[in-house]
């Protein structure tokens, strides 16, 4: 079923909108709740509030494409359970070696108020457009679906040692954008 008429099935407030965007996104949702918090009973709670969180945002929302939408959601509540247990001051995991990848780019703060700066997300999204898309896939990647350097490495093709280069490089790139925009934060 294409995304369009998933979409049509939850503005009609049918039930076998929740079913059918479980078998074409179920996979993909438990895959980015999964890099996030490396637990499956808890990879498969964010998957089932995912669902919720789609019926309660549609309508009004009519979202395009339906899988981008379905994966922040994914994404935040991800986070949220890691927040929740303390996994991040905890280390350990993908989230915590790319948070720790972006310090020198990033204020010292919560990934809540990182997330909900809408100024920084601006920002983001203009320096996103600055880069080639390989770059871009790459750092979205990492830092989005905070997938590992391998897990990078076998979906693009390019080696483990040319994505830590091109992540380095582009984190360096990022740094200065965001000095260039007047982006400015107390990194003591």
């Amino acid at each position: 079923m294409d995304d369009a008429t998933i979409v049509d099935l939850y503005w009609q407030r049918s039930e076998q909108a929740i079913p059918e965007t479980a078998s074409k996104y179920g996979h993909y949702c438990y895959s980015v709740a999964h890099r996030i918090v490396n637990n499956r009973e808890d990879s498969e709670e964010c998957v089932n509030d995912t669902w919720l969180g789609a019926w309660n945002a549609i309508p009004p929302h009519r979202p395009d494409p339906l899988s981008v939408f379905l994966g922040k959601i994914t994404r935040r509540l991800a986070l949220s359970i890691l927040r929740r247990e303390n996994r991040i001051k905890r280390g350990g995991g993908q989230v915590t070696l790319a948070f720790e990848e972006l310090s020198d780019c990033l204020p010292d703060e919560g990934a809540d108020q990182i997330e909900e700066s809408a100024a920084l997300r601006e920002l983001i999204r203009a320096f996103l457009d600055t880069l080639t898309k390989s770059e871009r896939d790459v750092f979205l990647a990492r830092y989005w679906a905070f997938a590992s350097v391998e897990e990078i490495s076998k979906h693009t093709g390019f080696s483990a040692s040319k994505i830590k280069t091109m992540l380095y490089r582009t984190r360096q790139r990022f740094n200065v954008f965001l000095a260039r925009e007047g982006y400015d934060y107390d990194k003591a």
